[in-house]
């Protein structure tokens, strides 16, 4: 295939993918692989959830990823401890040898996706290798670094995406040829999704995969706080060393497309009345007596022909759109392409929160990012806050910008379906 002028072409190196010793549950240890796993730690939002994920089995991986303590360096401390007892209890137990695992997940609604779990080595942003397309929060950057600094281990693994070309490549063929063989471990969490697991072990088919990868960047689906800790505790450490590499899974859009969801904003403290006062003559706004899914399918409407909200907490939803156009050009940056100046995320952040409700966009004690809207309106009810409800961007309008080198607003996507924690776990020192 000829490459010249191809945004892959340009990176100076592609996808190095390493095999690791993955730690993961002696199945006749705990009480079932599902009750012992969790989504991905920012996923898990809300206090009940946390306590019921706690309490499915006294070794879920929650205990691990989000250890409940009074302070930051107790958290940490606890989580290194717990991880310490699991590994000499033999509850966690590392593989005898390194290999490349090959994850599946299916739901029951025909969603299939596959890909291949590995240690990438990491590379800074201007080498077009790995493309972030958010920005990230400081306070969250430090957290999850306190916490594999404690622990010296890669927790859960981020969600990159790659664009083959859509045929069978190396990489595919050898993914589903093993899809084809017993797995290492099998389960379906209670979200009713399957998830099954293999090891690919041979070198002559590690290295030819690898060989394949380094012909593609990724896109970063989900993870981007924790590949700027990876970055940030690489710098920390002298190469060559085990920091050099973090923990990720690839998978080929191309041939398993992923699945595309807002994030949602709650705002704590702001009743709903006083954000729609604050709006008033500055966008169109429309009550909505109607359920959750109607209201949404009203926000997909309104969002095809500009930016468009739903604001909620109140007992009902109210569709925020038509922006008054000199607020946008007063209001938004106009240093970066059209495709991001209008984004919803953009104008929400640029706008809605720092020009017209000031609200800091980066202080947790004021907004929170939550991404299932039910949850989100639920809180917002429940706290007298006010939900402000997203509609999903476009997979292709975020791999744009990032090879644009543009940045989209912080959580502003949330890409799926998301790799369960606690299926297989990387330690540095294994």
């Amino acid at each position: 295939m000829n490459t010249a002028g191809h945004p892959e072409a340009t990176a100076r190196r592609g996808l190095e993918l390493t095999p690791f010793r993955g730690l993961r549950y002696d199945p006749d240890r705990v009480g079932s692989l599902a009750a012992v796993t969790s989504p991905p730690y920012d996923v898990v939002v809300r206090p009940d959830g946390l306590h019921q994920l706690q309490s499915n089995d006294p070794y879920n991986i929650v205990r691990l990823i989000l250890p409940q303590a009074t302070t930051p360096a107790e958290r940490n401390e606890q989580a290194a401890r717990t991880l310490r007892g699991w590994l000499s209890e033999g509850i966690l137990t590392a593989d005898p040898e390194p290999g490349l695992y090959v994850y599946e997940q299916r739901d029951g609604a025909g969603l299939l996706q596959r890909g291949i779990i590995g240690t990438l080595l990491l590379s800074e942003p201007s080498e077009g290798v790995v493309l972030p397309h958010e920005d990230v929060m400081p306070h969250v950057v430090a957290d999850r670094a306190a916490l594999m600094r404690a622990t010296s281990a890669n927790l859960e693994p981020l969600l990159l995406t790659y664009r083959g070309n859509g045929s069978e490549s190396v990489t595919t063929t050898a993914i589903e040829r093993m899809a084809g063989q017993p797995p290492l471990l099998a389960t379906t969490t209670e979200d009713g999704y399957r998830h099954r697991l293999w090891s690919i072990t041979d070198p002559a088919e590690m290295a030819r995969i690898r060989s394949d990868l380094a012909q593609h960047q990724a896109l970063i689906a989900d993870g981007h706080h924790r590949w700027a800790t990876y970055r940030r505790l690489r710098a920390e450490h002298p190469s060559p060393s085990a920091w050099d590499h973090g923990l990720v899974l690839l998978v080929d859009t191309a041939r398993y497309p992923l699945r595309v969801r807002a994030i949602h904003r709650l705002l704590h403290g702001v009743p709903v009345a006083r954000s729609l006062a604050l709006l008033d003559g500055l966008f169109r706004v429309q009550r909505l007596d109607v359920p959750l899914a109607e209201a949404l399918d009203a926000l997909a409407d309104s969002a095809c022909a500009g930016n468009a909200f739903l604001l909620a907490g109140d007992g009902a939803f109210h569709l925020v759109d038509r922006p008054d156009p000199d607020l946008l050009s007063r209001t938004v940056p106009t240093d970066r392409p059209t495709a991001w100046r209008t984004l919803d995320a953009t104008v929400l952040h640029a706008t809605l929160l720092a020009h017209v409700w000031h609200i800091p966009e980066d202080d947790p004690t004021r907004i929170a990012y939550i991404h299932d809207a039910a949850a989100t309106v639920e809180k917002a009810e429940h706290d007298g806050g006010t939900a402000v409800l997203m509609h999903p961007v476009r997979e292709e309008v975020v791999r744009d910008l990032a090879r644009q080198g543009v940045t989209m607003p912080r959580k502003s996507t949330s890409f799926g379906p998301k790799p369960a924690s606690g299926l297989v776990l990387r330690a540095l020192d294994v």
